[in-house]
């Protein structure tokens, strides 16, 4: 069989995958309605982590390969559509690089903890931080064209990520800093 009912969640990460490419290719475009078409990609390739992760758990269908594809699918989404807001001049480099820093850093210190056979799960603030970054992505990605006097959410939302972004960190190596830091 050409797909593999045990390998769901894989594919459902696979596709949020190989949505990235056409998300920047829409957010990047100037045809009218592009916005709403990247709006579209986003907010699917969204959900399908949600999808796939409950699917993952509740039919006991994890694997390594999801386990290790699932998070960088999910900053590979994140971080492409930040850059793409930045290219257009939507968002603030500095914010960006502080943002997709987290993340280097989270995978990084959570990498060294692996190498020391210590598992790190993401923590539900790592948990809140996805979803206020979806959240104000899906904003911002509509614009103020779109969203009039609304679009201010949207800047108040990008706040709000950074102060969580930084929280997550921050919570992350004050937990397991010792753990992994110690020689």
């Amino acid at each position: 069989m050409f797909l593999n009912l045990m390998k769901i969640p894989l594919y459902i990460t696979l596709f949020r995958i190989l949505c990235i490419p056409l998300l920047v290719v829409f957010m990047l475009s100037s045809f009218q309605g592009h916005e709403l078409a990247a709006f579209v990609v986003f907010v699917v390739a969204a959900l399908s982590d949600i999808a796939d992760g409950v699917l993952a758990r509740r039919t006991n269908q994890t694997s390594t390969i999801g386990a290790l594809l699932d998070p960088i699918a999910d900053k590979l989404l994140i971080s492409s559509a930040f850059i793409c807001l930045v290219g257009l001049g939507t968002v603030a480099s500095w914010m960006v690089v502080i943002i997709i820093g987290r993340e280097i850093a989270v995978t990084g210190f959570r990498a060294i903890a692996s190498s020391r056979s210590h598992h790190i799960a993401s923590s539900a603030y790592g948990r809140i931080k996805m979803w206020c970054e979806s959240i104000t992505i899906g904003l911002l990605i509509l614009g103020k064209d779109l969203l009039g006097d609304f679009f201010v959410i949207a800047r108040i939302g990008l706040w709000i990520v950074l102060i969580v972004v930084l929280f997550s960190a921050v919570e992350y190596f004050v937990r397991y800093g010792r753990l992994v830091l110690s020689d």
